[in-house]
């Protein structure tokens, strides 16, 4: 899996916000998945602690059953410092690394983290979703900007996630009683469709399966990394 879209991920802040707002342009708020929707794929990122190497997995799942099928890894450096609205130009490059391992493409990426809900219209799903040309959603465990009102407590309950008079997400309770997760669309997904996307793959659990997944493994891979390295400088 590779990119159709490509530019400079070692950019300024002033030139990474353009590059935001052009892309932004693109992003397709309307449903064009496959149908059927037979792979779904959970990606995430994580940081050495005190370094700025970076750790990135995806975890390719059988949609209808949640079984997960194959799940590729990647290491590296990040090229772009923490900045507040610019955590993708920070988290794609490894992430691409990781997806181009992928033995099949994947027909839905689920990201941790924010779709249109951001405040250019640009979060890490989107972006992903742009420059890969494939079908996204965020989801998110906290709001990164926007208002909502209240939320039912029943799986399924959400309320519309408001920004400058847009909305730009949802805020969704995925089981009875549990906070909400923050969904929004990264791009060629439609609210409604990322909201059922969510609760299909969070039959159990307040995450989504391939939220989980991709946790749990990245976490892993950090570990074993680091405590490897740790063990070759003792």
């Amino acid at each position: 899996m590779h990119p159709v879209i490509t530019h400079s991920w070692n950019v300024t802040e002033a030139e990474a916000r353009r590059i935001q707002r052009e892309l932004a342009q693109k992003v397709e708020l309307a449903d064009r998945l496959p149908d059927p929707v037979r792979l779904v794929a959970g990606v995430d990122a994580a940081y050495e602690t005190d370094g700025d190497r970076m750790f990135a997995v995806a975890v390719l799942f059988d949609a209808d059953t949640l079984a997960p099928l194959e799940t590729v890894e990647a290491e590296g450096v990040s090229p772009f410092p923490y900045v507040p609205g610019l955590l993708s130009f920070r988290e794609i490059p490894i992430l691409q690394t990781a997806l181009a391992k992928l033995s099949q493409r994947p027909d839905l990426i689920v990201c941790d983290g924010q779709g249109v809900a951001h405040p250019n219209r640009l979060g890490l799903a989107s972006h992903l979703g742009v420059v890969f040309d494939v079908p996204t959603i965020g989801c998110a465990k906290t709001r990164f900007v926007g208002d909502h009102g209240p939320v039912g407590n029943s799986r399924g309950d959400f309320a519309p996630l408001m920004l400058d008079g847009d909305e730009v997400g949802s805020a969704l309770r995925t089981q009875d009683g549990v906070n909400v997760l923050y969904v929004s669309p990264g791009h060629r997904v439609s609210h409604a469709t990322a909201r059922d996307w969510v609760l299909k793959l969070a039959p159990n659990f307040r995450l989504p399966e391939t939220t989980r997944a991709a946790d749990h493994a990245v976490n892993a891979l950090r570990q074993r990394v680091l405590t490897q390295n740790s063990g070759k400088n003792s």
